[in-house]
């Protein structure tokens, strides 16, 4: 698992950025955006349009959910804090119906505890609050070349 925790003091974490971003981007990969914060969401879904993906939102992990079962994604960005329905509820369901769906979780609260006690709901990748636009997009990346062997 790829895991961008921030740990004081990692000026390598500038670097890592640069060399990531030189990277193709894999065009048309379709991401679903959950986040319950109406500016987070926005931000984040007018980054990953403009560095050449396809992206749906919804507020939480129930409107999530229901996305999910009408239209295909390569990868999923997810808060874990969201009223109605988790990160880790959505990541649940996923597993639940065997869905092989890479998930990024972006959070200022890590679900630990779940995670050890059911290590098949850690996401592809964490992302901690507040991350910065090239954390995102290594991020990205990082997860759907991994997933996808080559990235398309």
């Amino acid at each position: 698992m790829y895991n961008n925790m921030k740990e004081p003091g990692m000026p390598q974490v500038a670097k890592r950025a640069r060399a990531s971003l030189s990277l193709p981007i894999p065009s048309g990969h379709r991401i679903l955006v959950v986040e319950d914060e109406s500016d987070v969401r926005k931000l984040n879904t007018e980054v990953l349009a403009q560095s050449g993906y396809c992206v749906d939102t919804a507020e939480n992990g129930a409107a999530a959910w229901e996305t999910i079962q009408r239209h295909a994604y390569d990868l999923v960005l997810t808060d874990y804090d969201m009223p109605e329905a988790t990160g880790v509820d959505l990541v649940r369901k996923l597993r639940a119906a065997r869905m092989v769906l890479p998930v990024i979780m972006c959070t200022g609260t890590l679900p630990m505890e779940e995670f050890t006690r059911f290590p098949w709901l850690q996401p592809a990748a964490m992302l901690a609050k507040p991350y910065t636009i090239d954390e995102l997009l290594r991020t990205v990346k990082y997860v759907l070349l991994s997933a996808n062997g080559s990235g398309r």
